[in-house]
Formats: structure tokens, sequence, C-alpha cells
């Protein structure tokens, strides 16, 4: 795409997203004639709808929110709509997709140059010809003497099947993607204006990366310093007389049939519950392995769940939740929403320091150690540029014992066939300060992956660490034997020491 033709304002209210609002742009402004199809998607409560509305209105184009309803309210809610966009004498009655995508592009008065269809996936599931219907009308208005029509279709929706296979159809082509991923966690501790490391990853295991919820009234009162925490979980997030406690519930909304929501619901919670394997799911639902997969699928699609394979075991794929409140709900809420729906102040505050070791246990430490991964991929880098890592994964290794060795954090170099160079493996500890002893663990690890064959000429021993270092493995980092890695580094608070 071509670069704007004048300058469109980006709105102060708008925080980050500067590449997708730039792309959005150059998409909207590209003077070649003839129409061109756009994807927006992403998951929920990431801002999508939000970006969209402020470009309709800094561009005049049009902007529509497709809802859950037949096709012939749809289109008369979208006639109503367009008619005041375009101040038309009257509204306009489409009998179908196509007439109303051909009056869109070429009404005379207030001509639509960029046109967006957001909630795609709802309006295709009543209207599953839409998706062909587009590919017509924008076919038909790239020839012959309708072919100077510039119309800018953005196609919007979460992530979803529906979105999956637009992207993948062969009947329409797709001119620009624009992916609205969840903010990193140092944009989102920048969004909440958190100073301390420690408190902003609190606040990120619960919320993630949404900027959804910074502005919902979980967010008026954000908490003020690692003391305030606790007070901003019981009137914010446990409190049912606000949003944010019913919000994970709606993540899983359109799972079809009754028997497969309540299957994704309990899968969920055994990862949750820090059951990561398809046996170990089975075995909290009880249910035989063969069921599991087709779960799974569900909330993949849907961008809930991620399987990754284990580091040294490429044929054990381990799940993980990737939204974090539906981490924290299933974990936290979940097992209390009865109690929390009339609780008082106390009683909240009673569940609250129940479910606190729960949250550490199997909410923040895991979410932590999956942000040490994201880091040492995204970020590390930039201070060792000599070595460039591709993937961050868990791992374990068999155990004479027969417990199979963690190691936390395993960090490849890129490769052009089979693995990568082995750069580094970690431990990570939460609650815990790390000494001496974590590293004889690294040590021992080292040392059975070079008697397995790994080639460990190259591989650096890392401890990274939320409650700090003993003077030992300080001792250590000090004669070049290991890396420790904290909260304020990984924030870029600080700078590491070189290793």
């Amino acid at each position: 795409m071509g670069a704007p033709t004048a300058p469109v304002a980006r709105p102060q209210g708008l925080f980050d997203r500067e590449a997708e609002w730039d792309r959005l742009v150059a998409f909207v402004d590209d003077p070649r004639p003839g129409p061109a199809i756009g994807v927006v998607a992403g998951p929920r409560g990431h801002g999508k709808s939000f970006l969209l509305k402020a470009l309709a209105h800094a561009t005049g184009g049009f902007y529509f929110c497709g809802q859950e309803a037949v096709q012939a309210e749809t289109l008369r809610s979208l006639a109503q709509q367009y008619a005041r966009h375009a101040d038309l004498p009257q509204v306009p009655h489409w009998a179908g997709w196509r007439e109303a995508l051909l009056t869109l592009a070429s009404t005379e008065r207030g001509p639509a140059r960029l046109v967006v269809i957001d909630g795609f996936p709802d309006v295709v599931r009543q209207s599953p010809g839409l998706p062909a219907a587009v590919s017509e009308v924008c076919h038909q208005l790239g020839e012959g003497p309708q072919s100077s029509c510039r119309l800018r279709l953005l196609l919007c929706g979460s992530t979803t099947p529906v979105m999956s296979r637009l992207l993948s159809a062969s009947t329409m082509w797709v001119d620009q993607v624009v992916e609205v991923a969840p903010l990193d966690f140092r944009q989102t501790r920048a969004l909440w204006a958190i100073d301390d490391p420690g408190l902003a990853l609190r606040v990120h295991a619960v919320v993630g990366g949404s900027a959804t919820f910074r502005f919902d009234p979980a967010g008026d009162r954000p908490p003020a310093g690692p003391a305030d925490f606790d007070r901003w979980i019981r009137e914010c997030v446990l409190n049912p007389r606000l949003p944010l406690f019913w919000k994970a519930e709606h993540l899983l909304d359109r799972v079809p049939g009754p028997w497969d929501i309540a299957a994704c619901h309990s899968t969920v919670a055994a990862l949750a519950a820090g059951r990561s394997t398809l046996g170990e799911i089975a075995g909290f639902l009880d249910r035989p392995t063969t069921d599991v997969p087709h779960i799974l699928s569900h909330l993949e699609e849907r961008g809930l769940v991620r399987g990754e394979p284990d580091a040294f075991r490429p044929g054990l794929i381990r799940y993980r939740i990737t939204e974090p409140l539906l981490a924290f709900d299933h974990a936290v809420i979940r097992p209390h929403r009865c109690d929390l729906l009339d609780a008082t102040a106390t009683a909240i505050t009673e569940v609250w320091r129940q479910a606190w070791p729960v949250f550490e246990r199997d909410v923040a430490g895991p979410h932590f150690a999956q942000i040490c991964r994201e880091w040492a991929v995204r970020f590390a880098a930039a201070e060792s540029p000599a070595d460039v890592p591709s993937s961050a994964l868990s791992g374990s290794l068999p155990h004479a014992t027969g417990e199979p060795a963690r190691i936390d954090v395993a960090v490849r170099g890129r490769r052009d066939h089979g693995p990568g160079t082995l750069l580094s493996i970690g431990l990570v500890s939460w609650t815990d300060r790390m000494d001496t002893p974590h590293l004889e663990q690294l040590r021992d690890h080292l040392a059975r992956l070079a008697a397995a064959g790994e080639d460990v000429r190259r591989t650096r021993l890392v401890c990274y660490g939320a409650a700090g270092f003993g003077p030992g493995l300080r001792d250590a980092e000090a004669e070049g034997e290991v890396v420790l890695i904290s909260p304020e580094q990984m924030y870029g608070t600080i700078r590491r020491k070189s290793a």
C-alpha cells in the first residue's frame, strides 16, 4: 500500500498502536483505483473497535458494528445507520448483502470511501453468504466503468474460526491484514502507570495486556503501590457489582453446544490448576484422552489456549491459557463465585485471604515464568545482539528417580533445519529467593543435556528471580558462571551485567 496522501491525526486517547494506526491509514489512503479489502483481527478486549471507530471518524468513513441478529434485522440497522451517516433523505431497503454493499460503495451523497463492518463473525453466523457477496461486489467494482471506485472495506472480528476461514478462503482476496495483539508486559505497565515492577507483574497476571480493563471501572482506582494490590483485587476484581468480575465468563461465549461449553470451562480450570498435557487434562475431566483434543481445538481457535512443544521432547505438547483474566477467573473467582455474589466487604476479604496462596502458586508464578520466556525472545536480544533467539520454551528431562527435571526457560537460536543452538537454560522463582542450590540444579541439567548429545558449548545458565538472589548466586554472577535476571531488568529499569 502507498503512503497516505494527507496526514491523518492519530487520536490522543489511543494508547500505543502506532504501527497498527499507520498501516490502517495507509490502507485507506492508498490512491490506487478499485476496491480493497482489509481484515482486522485479534483477541477480544484489546481495542480493535476503538481503533476502527477512531479511524472512521478521522477519515470520514462509515463504521457499523454487527451483533447477533437475523439478517433482516442486521440489514435494517445497517441501513438506518448509513442513512444518518450519509444524510440520505430516506432509509434504503436492501434485500440482501450484495445490494447493501453496492450502495455503500456508490452513494453519491456522503460517499463511504471507508466502510468498516465490525463484529464480522457475528454477522456471518446469520448471513453465511456474506463473504461470497463481498468477493462478488469487489470483483464487480474492480471492472469496467466502476473500476475507479475506491471502496476500502475493513472487516473486523475477534479471533474465531470464522476469521480464520476468512483469511484462508479462496473466494475472497485480502489486501491488508492487521493483527491487534495484546499489549506486552512493558506496554501494559506504562498503560497502568505502575512504577513497581513486582506490582506491574501482579496486575498483568490478572488483566493481561488488554487496554479495555484500564478504561473500565477496575481501572478507575488502580493500585497505588504494592501494598494497595489487595485493596484493588477486593474492590475492583472480586466485586460482582463491577464488570470485570463477569468478563472472563464471556470469553467462552458462543462455544457450540451445552456439553462443549461445560467441558471448555472445566478444561480451562484444569489448565489453571497446572494440568498442561492431554493426559493430565483428561484425568482432571475424568474423560477419555480422545475427548480432549476436540475441546482444546475450540479454545485454540478462539485464541484462548495455546499448545507448545516441550523444549527437549518435541512430541510432548503442553497447553497453557493465553488470556490471563481467564486463568485468574478459573483459579480464583470461579471456585468462590457463589460466595462472592452477595458477599459483604468483610466476606470478600476472607475469600481473597483464602485464594491468595492459589493466586501466587497457580496464577502469578506460572505467569511470571511465561513473561520470562517472552522477555528472553523479545527483549534480551537487544542486550546480547550476537545471539538472536528464535524460541523460548519450558522443557523437561527424564530423571533417574522417575520424576522429570524441569527447565523453565530454554532459549534456542535461529536455525535452518532441526533444533537451533541452545543459548541458555533457566530456572524461575516467583516467591522464593534464589541461591546456590538453583545454580547446582542448572549445572546438573546442563551435564545431562550434554550426555544426551545436546551441544551446550554456548549455553548459559540463567536464574530469573522475582524475590531476589542470595550471596552465593551473586558471587557466581561476578565470576561469569550464571546470569541473574530480575523484574527490574526485564522491564528495562536497570540493565543487566554482560554474561
